[in-house]
């Protein structure tokens, strides 16, 4: 599989921990733990490059580690 930065945060709107992965758009996910939000968000980018591939779009590679933050 490919490694895609991942970020993780609590958010109290959702009253989770959200995985989200800035590469590629829309692709979070969310779980109880950052357990379970990294499992989560391990079947979501997968979910996500397939549909890509099926539609033709562009897989983005991954950037690596961020040089700020």
């Amino acid at each position: 599989m490919l490694q895609y930065e991942i970020i993780l945060y609590w958010s109290d709107k959702d009253n989770a921990i959200i995985a989200e992965v800035p590469e590629l758009a829309g692709c979070m996910a969310d779980g109880e733990t950052y357990q379970e939000a990294l499992a989560n968000i391990e079947v979501i980018i997968q979910e996500w490059i397939d549909t890509a591939k099926e539609l033709g779009r562009v897989i983005p590679e991954p950037k690596g580690k961020l040089m700020y933050a």
